[in-house]
């Protein structure tokens, strides 16, 4: 067996945390929208399950990683895959609110069940998956999705951004997730996503916010200094990813990213 594949990523446009639940999670509503920056991944069977790891550097005990869990989760549910010796090179930056973990964990579920005939639906898939994350099953299928509850329940979405020049930022500024929350306050949008993105581009700096930006800005400047840097240089729309600390920006054109300093971590492409 030799699998080679790879994982994209996706940015979050507009991020509303309207409530607290009683179990201690936030209710939200977003948009995912895949994007192609790519992590490579290729399995190949081996003696015991094992990962080797290249790219951006990753925090944490690698067996955790999210690409071993999956595997796992798969033999949890009755399937039958050999050790594997998963090579992973890590193109998207790690705790950037664009989902890199989540969607390698995707691809390397996606593949072992063509690969190994495995049988499993993208809605079985996308139930599985769900234990590993929130947001790992919208990268069974990577197509543009509204995502309500906890960022797990997923409802077809028109966008389309195709031909836009975007611009994707990350300092060096680490938010977790814990940090981002707990700072937030809840509070209904007034708003409706679904309509604001119906509207041109340049019109979503007016209505569509990532509600993160007034909890994360105060503490790490350098992301909000980014956000306006984009807008700066000519950005129809900028916005945090996620809980951060990306910032993205969305040109009608190709532009000049020289005032965008060079210790930062940055990607462009045109969707």
């Amino acid at each position: 067996m030799y699998i080679k594949t790879t994982a994209c990523c996706k940015i979050n446009i507009g991020l509303n945390i309207i409530s607290k639940r009683s179990d201690g999670f936030h209710n939200l509503e977003t948009i995912f929208y895949p994007v192609p920056l790519y992590d490579e991944i290729s399995i190949v069977q081996s003696e015991t399950d094992k990962i080797s790891l290249g790219g951006h550097k990753l925090e944490g005990n690698p067996n955790d990683n999210l690409v071993l869990k999956a595997v796992r989760l798969l033999r949890e549910n009755n399937c039958f895959v050999p050790p594997v010796h998963i090579s992973l090179k890590k193109n998207i930056p790690s705790g950037a609110g664009l989902g890199g973990g989540s969607s390698d964990a995707a691809a390397v579920i996606k593949e072992l069940n063509k690969h190994l005939a495995l049988g499993l639906t993208n809605q079985k898939m996308e139930q599985m998956i769900s234990r590993l994350g929130a947001d790992c099953p919208f990268f069974i299928q990577c197509k543009p999705v509204y995502a309500e509850g906890i960022g797990n329940v997923f409802s077809p979405i028109e966008i389309d951004l195709s031909g836009w020049h975007l611009v994707l930022v990350k300092p060096n500024d680490y938010v977790s997730t814990k940090e981002a929350y707990a700072l937030i306050k809840p509070i209904p949008s007034k708003y409706n996503i679904k309509e604001e993105v119906k509207k041109p581009v340049i019109l979503w700096k007016e209505t569509i916010f990532n509600d993160f930006e007034k909890s994360v800005f105060p503490h790490h400047p350098t992301i909000k200094k980014l956000r306006n840097q984009l807008y700066r240089i000519g950005a129809s729309y900028a916005c945090m990813s996620g809980s951060g600390s990306t910032v993205f920006g969305l040109f009608r054109n190709e532009t000049d990213l020289s005032e965008i300093d060079k210790e930062h971590f940055t990607f462009e492409c045109v969707l």
